[in-house]
C-alpha cells in the first residue's frame, strides 16, 4: 500500500525527522530503563523461589518513575527534554547540578532521526517504511543495551521475530517459506558455533541473545542474506576488537557484545542485502 501525497521525496523525508528525533528519545528510554526492570524483576522472583526477604526497591518501568538527572536526581523540565536541541542549549550539562550529560543522549536521537529520514526517503509511504522503521528502531534499542549490558532482552527480539514472519505473509520482503527457513537458519547456525566453539574450549562465545538476534534478522530477511549478515558482523567485531587490543583499551579476556555487529549487518542487509549479493554474484560469473 503506498500513501500519496505531493510532497516531494526529500521533503517528505525531512518532515518525518521530528517524528524519527522523538522516537530516539524514547529508545533512550528503552535502552536505559528496561535492563533495569528485568534485573529488578529477577532480583524479585529469586528472592521468592529462595525464600529471602524483599528488599525495598524503587518501582522501574519504562514509563515511571519522571525523568530526572542521575547525578543529582533534579527532575528534568519538559523544556530540557527537547532531543538534540536541549543537549545543544544545556551545553551537555545538567542546568542543575552542571554534571556533564551522557552524550549517548543526542547520538541515539540523531541516529533514529537520520535513520527515519533515509528509510522514508527511499521507500516513502509505504507499508515497507513502516516495516523497515519498526525493525530500525528495535535494532538501536538492541544495540545500545547489549553495548551497555551484554544483554539482548527477549522482550525485543522476539516480537522483532514474530514481526517479521508477519510481514512476510504477504511477501513484504522475502516470500514467507524463505523468512521462516531464515528464522530457523539464523538461530541454528549461531547455536552450532557456540556449541562447537564450547566443546572445544570449554568456554561460552556468545549469548544465547544472538541466536534470537541472528533469527530475527533471517525472518525478516530470508535465508539468503543470512551468510552476507554473518560476513559483515563478524568481520567488523574483528576489526573492533583488534584495534580495542592494538591501543590497549581493552583486555583480550574481556568479552565484547556481539549484538550491535549484528544489528548493523543486518540493518545494512535489509536497505542494501540485495544488491550486494547481486554484485557479488555478477562479480562471480552466476
Amino acid at each position: 500500500m503506498v500513501l500519496e501525497t505531493d510532497l516531494s521525496p526529500f521533503a517528505l523525508a525531512l518532515a518525518a525527522l521530528p517524528f524519527g528525533l522523538i522516537v530516539g528519545s524514547f529508545l533512550n528510554v528503552v535502552i536505559l530503563r528496561l535492563p533495569v526492570q528485568l534485573k529488578n524483576g529477577w532480583r524479585r522472583e529469586s528472592e521468592g523461589f529462595l525464600g529471602l526477604p524483599s528488599q525495598a526497591q524503587e518501582p522501574v518501568t519504562i514509563a515511571k518513575p519522571a525523568s530526572r538527572c542521575p547525578s543529582c536526581g533534579a527532575a528534568i523540565k519538559p523544556w530540557h527534554n527537547i532531543p538534540v536541541i536541549s543537549y545543544i542549549f544545556l551545553g551537555g550539562k545538567c542546568s542543575c547540578c552542571s554534571q556533564t550529560i551522557s552524550l549517548q543522549y543526542p547520538m541515539v536521537e540523531l541516529l533514529a532521526g537520520v535513520a527515519t529520514m533515509f528509510i522514508v526517503y527511499q521507500f516513502g509511504l509505504t507499508a515497507v517504511t513502516a516495516y523497515s522503521l519498526l525493525f530500525t528502531y528495535a535494532l538501536i534499542a538492541l544495540t545500545g543495551i547489549d553495548f551497555h549490558e551484554q544483554l539482548l532482552p527477549d522482550q525485543i527480539t522476539l516480537p522483532l521475530l514474530w514481526l517479521g514472519l508477519f510481514a512476510n505473509l504477504s511477501g513484504t520482503f522475502v516470500p514467507l517459506n524463505e523468512a521462516v527457513l531464515g528464522a530457523i537458519g539464523g538461530y541454528l547456525s549461531l547455536w552450532s558455533v557456540f556449541w562447537l566453539f564450547k566443546l572445544v574450549t570449554g568456554k561460552e562465545g556468545m549469548g544465547y541473545g544472538d541466536f534470537k538476534l541472528l533469527a530475527a534478522l533471517g525472518a525478516w530477511m530470508g535465508w539468503q542474506l543470512l551468510p552476507l549478515i554473518i560476513i559483515i558482523s563478524t568481520f567488523v567485531g574483528a576489526l573492533v576488537g583488534v584495534v580495542g587490543v592494538l591501543v590497549k583499551s581493552r583486555q583480550r579476556e574481556v568479552p565484547i557484545a556481539f549484538g550491535p555487529f549484528l544489528a548493523t549487518a543486518g540493518w545494512i542487509a535489509l536497505i542494501w542485502g540485495d544488491k550486494i549479493l547481486g554484485s557479488y554474484l555478477s562479480a562471480v560469473g552466476l
